[in-house]
């Protein structure tokens, strides 16, 4: 059966353990970038292997970077500290 076979499979990509941290954020990145037309444009079952890779590829990212820094505006506590219309990610 090949990657384009309509029946109830999805070409999935490149295993996520195979790919180098700078190959795994370049398709974090992109899957990212093309999030929202798919939701809005794309069909059930291509939102549905959309779904599935993000989430290969973002439980990966989180499986190599346990220790990630984290915002403090980006937890609840930070978000109830922070007044109405102040940016949630700290400017640099």
């Amino acid at each position: 059966m090949n990657a384009h076979d309509e029946r109830d499979t999805t070409m999935t990509g490149v295993d996520t353990s195979r790919l180098d941290d700078q190959q795994l954020m370049k398709e974090l990145e992109n899957i990212h970038r093309t999030r929202h037309d798919t939701l809005l444009y794309g069909s059930s079952g291509a939102l549905r292997a959309h779904n599935d890779r993000m989430a290969q590829l973002e439980g990966e990212y989180l499986r190599r970077n346990p220790d990630r820094p984290v915002a403090a505006g980006r937890t609840r506590e930070g978000a109830r500290e922070r007044g109405c219309g102040e940016s949630a990610t700290p400017r640099t």
